[in-house]
């Protein structure tokens, strides 16, 4: 008897989620991927399906984990709340407060709320930059801390792609005496028992999915002198590097958590119910305010999309992604569609992670089939 396309649990009232994952698994839109809805604490979808690899020699299963790019920096920047809840760090300081090097060539006067919103002016690394010197943490910071801001800092958001996990990383390091990967392990996943991590640990190298890259970027039009030219090819972008033992040893805080759709939603549904998950305290309520507290609105200097940010996380705009609802709801997501979702105001949790990436900037049309399927079911 053959494995049915899509495993795990999910409520009658979800049904549309099960069918929306089954159909992209069918077409083949989908390689392999999980999907988990949280409400109000409790878990009503928890799928996955397909394989974990282009050959489709391995099956995805229940303990795959995958390199979800970007939504790791909601984990990061979740740890820097937690330190911003203990009063270690206050987002309205000069990031020199904590790591004095940073000030330098007018950088001067960068808050932490800064770096939390890519509003710094410091959205990645000075040509020349490799792959390579990504995975030196300390050279890659000492790089950035040497650099002046590309344009005004707290004027206008700049995604900071791939350069955000270092600067928060860093400021954590600086506060904690631990690096991001231990802070991770030790104050969040071990707590929560989140399968999830920066980088990858040695024995559960077998159970990574492949990553499958999109089209590539063509960033020949862009202006060379752009802050978007600079932010995205020092380094290259290259979604072939996650499947290279280099990657998955580094500590990139904003580009390789491995997890899956259940460790992400588990992790981030602090956000959601409010701080507290089944007794273990990440937040406060006042920390969890101050991600809502717009620090950009208008068309991001990378992205070239309108976006608004908080400190912390993505707020909506309906305009740009119309499937996120407004309202008391915070997001982002991964290179190539994964995305993690925090209702605040449905106490709703939306996390998706996969391995075959969609072309685009934010989220993927699968990523929308699956939001508005969990929004169909919520608003019955």
């Amino acid at each position: 008897m053959a494995e049915p396309l899509v495993q795990g649990l999910c409520s009658d009232r979800f049904s549309g989620v099960r069918e929306a994952l089954a159909a992209n698994l069918a077409s083949g839109e989908e390689l392999g991927a999980s999907l988990v809805v949280d409400v109000e604490g409790e878990t009503v979808v928890d799928l996955w399906g397909g394989f974990q690899d282009e050959a489709r020699a391995r099956r995805w299963t229940e303990h795959t984990i995958v390199n979800v790019w970007s939504t790791t920096k909601t984990v990061t920047n979740l740890a820097a709340l937690m330190l911003v809840d203990d009063g270690e760090l206050d987002v309205h300081s000069p990031v020199a407060r904590y790591w004095p090097e940073f000030g330098a060539h007018g950088k001067q006067d960068v808050e932490v709320r800064h770096l939390l919103a890519h509003t710094s002016g410091v959205s990645g690394w000075e040509r020349p930059f490799t792959t390579e010197d990504l995975y030196d943490r300390e050279y890659a910071t000492a790089r950035l801390a040497a650099q002046s801001p590309w344009w005004p800092p707290g004027s206008a958001s700049g995604y900071h792609a791939q350069n955000q996990g270092h600067l928060v990383g860093e400021l954590i390091h600086r506060i904690t005496g631990d690096t991001l990967t231990d802070f991770v392990a030790s104050d969040i996943a071990t707590p929560l028992g989140a399968d999830f991590q920066i980088g990858a640990r040695e024995k559960d190298l077998h159970r990574i999915a492949e990553i499958v890259p999109p089209p590539p970027f063509d960033l020949s039009a862009l202006d060379q002198r752009s802050v978007a030219a600079k932010t995205f090819t020092a380094p290259p972008l290259n979604a072939a590097a996650a499947n290279t033992d280099a990657w998955r040893r580094a500590e990139l805080g904003g580009l390789n958590g491995h997890g899956n759709a259940r460790s992400v939603a588990r992790i981030l549904s602090a956000v959601t119910l409010g701080g507290t998950v089944d007794g273990v305290g990440l937040l406060s309520p006042d920390t969890i305010k101050l991600i809502f507290e717009e620090q950009a609105d208008g068309v991001d200097l990378v992205l070239g999309l309108p976006l608004r940010w908080g400190i912390g996380f993505g707020l909506p705009r309906p305009d740009t992604i119309p499937y996120i609802p407004d309202g008391r709801v915070c997001f982002w997501g991964g290179w190539g569609g994964s995305m993690i979702i925090m209702d605040l105001d449905r106490r709703l949790t939306i996390s998706y992670m996969m391995n075959r990436m969609a072309p685009g900037v934010i989220g993927s049309g699968r990523s929308e089939a699956y939001t508005r399927a969990v929004y169909e079911a919520v608003v019955k």
